[in-house]
Formats: structure tokens, sequence, C-alpha cells
């Protein structure tokens, strides 16, 4: 197949980058992963971006200045019309705003198409998985932080840039410290890395736990979503304890989303979204219903059926979708 029918895709995520190399019927015809920088700056993240997608499009035979476009899906608040990135705390050193895309662009040697990593999920879910049997579909991911994504009416709601941050929705006043700076964010409660946070001050007053006993056990430098499966599988307490946290509080501000904007569906995805599936969605929906408004006709709740690869695939879905907007 020749690469001008070929598209990249990076889902950038505060654990790993993702890349791929899809065809026109989203199939991978090449993929490979970095593990995301924890130390640097946005210049050492986008390098190994390019790392990520030079190796994907190697496995697919091709070179990347030979692909359509690659799209890149990024946390933080993204200009797409700019290529733009900023406030992408999950990241290292990323307080301020960085030109991502021209930065890729430059070293690709293709146009590059920046948007929310969460936004162009929740987009690829609609169109080829979970969200495909409804017009309007909020994605909520569960990972390193909470991210959302918008389609109403069958489009994609990007607001003014911002849209879509469920995870900084306030669950309760004056509560938990949050990664970005607030308080009583659902991210606070439900992040990964705000869980792993209050383990390890936990572990430190004394209590009890296995996590970071799997954590070292499975070669891992951080409680992962497979740590945190594999410490409930063992009925640990402290990480019975922290999932249910995360489930009242996810439950808390998707209901609240949901009553603002009356979405038919929900999907759950994100690393831990993905990894606990549909029981742990139903729990989420179970944590819901008391606070939705009219909880006679609750929205479906569907994990995300593109798996680790969705991010990915959406942010290709990116060279097509955003076609003719400067990079």
């Amino acid at each position: 197949m020749e690469g001008s029918r070929l598209r990249g895709g990076i889902d950038l995520g505060g654990t790993k980058i993702e890349a791929i190399v899809v065809d026109d019927d989203q199939q991978a015809r090449g993929q490979a992963r970095e593990p995301t920088p924890t130390q640097g700056g946005p210049q050492d993240v986008a390098e190994h971006m390019a790392q990520a997608l030079e190796a994907a499009a190697k496995a697919a035979g091709v070179k990347p200045a030979d692909l359509q476009g690659v799209g890149v899906g990024s946390p933080g608040d993204v200009d797409e019309q700019r290529g733009i990135v900023a406030q992408a705390r999950n990241l290292p050193g990323w307080d301020g705003s960085f030109e991502l895309a021209k930065a890729l662009s430059e070293k690709l040697g293709t146009q590059v198409f920046v948007g929310n990593d969460v936004q162009v999920a929740t987009e690829a879910e609609f169109a080829f998985g979970a969200g495909k049997p409804y017009d309007s579909v909020l994605g909520v991911f569960w990972g390193t932080g909470v991210g959302g994504g918008l389609i109403l009416d069958g489009k994609p709601w990007l607001g003014r840039g911002g849209a879509g941050e469920i995870g900084h929705m306030v669950v309760k006043i004056d509560g938990a410290p949050c990664p970005c700076g607030r308080r009583g964010c659902m991210e606070a409660y439900a992040g990964r890395a705000a869980m792993e946070a209050r383990a390890r001050r936990e572990a430190d007053k004394g209590t009890k736990t296995d996590l970071f006993k799997l954590m070292k056990h499975h070669d891992k430098t951080r409680l992962t979503s497979s740590v945190w499966a594999h410490a409930l599988e063992d009925d640990d307490d402290l990480a019975k304890e922290l999932i249910e946290r995360a489930v009242e509080a996810l439950g808390a501000g998707v209901a609240s989303a949901v009553n603002l904007l009356d979405v038919e569906a929900v999907i759950i995805g994100g690393g831990l979204g993905v990894r606990f599936g549909q029981p742990m969605a139903e729990r989420i929906a179970t944590a819901m219903h008391p606070h939705l408004f009219d909880d006679d006709r609750p929205p479906a709740v569907r994990v995300a059926a593109l798996g680790d690869l969705g991010g990915a695939i959406g942010a290709a879905l990116l060279v097509t979708t955003r076609a003719g907007q400067p990079a």
C-alpha cells in the first residue's frame, strides 16, 4: 500500500506513548510504544513521540514523511488551529504552552494535527466502537487522570479548546488536593496518580497493603492499572478502599455531567476503565444513579470497545476530520 494512503496516530499519555500507522479501514499496519518521560520538558516528550512514530512507520514499511499526515491526542488545553498544547500537567515540565504540531512536523517531515487525547478517543469510539449506536456520547477516560470527550448531535463539541475536562469537575468543596493545583476535583479521588499518592501516604503511616510489593514484583515503577487489578484480585483492603472512593467520585461527577448534557451514553475508557471492564462500568453506573436528576432514564454506560489503541486510532482520524485546518 502506498504510504500516502496511510496515516499516523500518536496517543500521548501520562504513562506511555502509543504510536500506530493505520490504513483506510483503521487497521494498524505498524505500532510502537515508548514510556512517557518522567523528567525534562515538552521538547523531551516530543522527541520520544517522534521516536515512537518512526518505529511504527518502520514496522509498516514506510517512512514518516510518506504518510498522509500524523494526528496526536494530547492531554492538556489544546489549540487545534495552532497545534499548541498548554497546561498538560500530567507531563514533565509542561506548565506553559508548547507548539507540539510544529515540533513534530519538523521531526517527522509530514503535517501534524493535534487534538485533546480523550476527545479524539471519544470520536474513535463514536465512529468505530462502543459509541456507534448513539447520537450523543460522553467519553470518560479513567487512567493517570480522568479526561472527558463529547459528541453532541453527532458532532464533536470542543468548546473553546478546553471542553470535556470532566476530571476537574468539583465533587467536594475544599476537598482533596488535585494534581491540577485545585481542590476537590473528581481526579483528586479517581485519577491513578492521585490514588497512588494517597496509597503512598497511607503506607507511610503504617497501613497494611501489598500494592507496592505487587508493583515491584511485576517490575513496574508506578501503580499501573494491572497492579491495581492484581491487588483487587488479592483482596487488598487499601486497594479496595481507594477504588471504592474513586467509584463514588466518578459516580457523582459523571452524573452531574449527564444532568447538564442529557447524553444517551457514557463510554468508560482509559487504562483503569478498560482493565476493569464492564463489571466496573456497572459499578460506576450504580454510583451515578442517586445523583441523576432523570433517574428513570439513565444513560447507557459502556466500556470503550477499541481498547488500548482507541486513542491512537482517534488521533489518526484527525488527519481526515481536521483536514484543511492549519497545523
